[in-house]
């Protein structure tokens, strides 16, 4: 028995990079020129991803701008003043809002996924959007006769057509960034914008059989962005017993920065469901620390002792830079802790006699 291990999507990009999404931005470049940059950042991504000695890698997601819309990029039909996300630092980030009369995706994940495995014979694993993210994208004042139900069904087929797409193109598995889940909480108590996601996502989710959600993950967190956070101060109990209803084969946690460790440990203990597995977070992202492989495997070590070692895995605490202008963290820092994460795995295996 092993204890499988697994990054959450994104590296910070590289100066070059970011200087061509700039220049195209502002028509400075042709788009050949953006690519050849994005081709260039994908290759060293990849081949550092190598030397981590990482068993599953990403592409860092550096031809996304941001994990979050990501398949709305280049839209024309999107209007600026969309839902506010405050963080904790008091910054804030802004979604869009759609404006069409027919919503569809500019740009679907498989497509990452088919570049990424020209560059490397290593499994690759896939983050896309959630469907109750993008949900959001819907104004309130509704859009003329295209409802919100209409909009909702397209939204559902588009987000079925992205997980497809990876996988039909070689992901060795899918992972659904929802990182709403616990903001769902804070702005509304009661639960029933949690459960209103839940249901939403499960629309998307119960397209696949079985045997394909045991390839499909769910990631979620208070937030990471610009090192600070949007909704730490609501703890995982209240969290847990609804994001174990979603459909899918492996959960993929916040962990090392969590203040409670131990009523999380017990909360998932207690919900978590048989042949779900349960990645948790051990190299802390907000932190400029670099974990050391005997402080990965002292938090693995406390987790075996309450979760069955069948249920366990490592991860990263989030994405590095899941907005493309986050600069708050160096690419050799990401990847220093990514390399810790593999060798802390290891050593806690070593450890459990597995």
């Amino acid at each position: 028995m092993k204890i499988p291990t697994e990054p959450i999507g994104s590296i910070p990009r590289p100066a070059y990079l970011l200087d061509a999404m700039n220049a195209f931005a502002q028509a400075e470049i042709k788009e050949a020129d953006l690519n050849q940059a994005l081709e260039k950042a994908l290759k060293e991504t990849i081949n550092l991803f190598e030397q981590t000695g990482s068993p599953i890698i990403t592409d860092g997601e550096q031809g996304k701008p941001s994990f979050a819309t990501y398949p709305i990029h280049g839209s024309r039909e999107l209007a600026s003043d969309g839902v506010v996300i405050p963080f904790a630092d008091g910054h804030t980030r802004q979604l869009p809002k759609f404006t069409g009369r027919k919503f569809k995706y500019e740009n679907f994940a498989g497509n990452y996924v088919k570049k990424a495995k020209q560059f490397t014979s290593l499994p690759v694993k896939q983050a896309v959007i959630s469907v109750s993210a993008l949900s959001l994208l819907y104004p309130p004042e509704g859009i003329g006769e295209y409802t919100r139900e209409q909009f909702t069904a397209d939204l559902i087929n588009e987000a079925e057509r992205d997980i497809r797409q990876c996988f039909n193109n070689g992901a060795y598995n899918v992972q659904i960034d929802f990182t709403e889940a616990r903001l769902a909480i804070k702005l509304d108590p009661s639960k029933s914008l949690l459960k209103m996601f839940i249901a939403l996502n499960n629309q998307v989710l119960d397209r696949f059989t079985k045997e394909e959600q045991k390839y499909i993950g769910v990631h979620t967190c208070p937030g990471g962005d610009k090192d600070s956070t949007h909704s730490a101060d609501i703890g995982y109990p209240e969290l847990l017993p609804y994001l174990f209803q979603l459909h899918v084969g492996n959960f993929y946690l916040e962990y090392a920065a969590e203040k409670n460790k131990k009523d999380t440990l017990q909360s998932i203990r207690e919900f978590v469901k048989p042949g779900q597995k349960i990645f948790l977070g051990v190299t802390n992202v907000l932190d400029k620390h670099i974990e050391t492989p005997q402080e990965i495997c002292d938090l693995v070590l406390e987790a075996a002792d309450i979760l069955p070692i069948e249920h366990l895995g490592t991860t990263d605490d989030c994405g590095f830079s899941p907005f493309a202008d986050d600069l708050s963290t160096a690419r050799e820092l990401a990847f220093a802790k990514i390399k810790a994460r593999v060798q802390g795995t290891a050593l806690a295996e070593k450890k459990l006699r597995l």
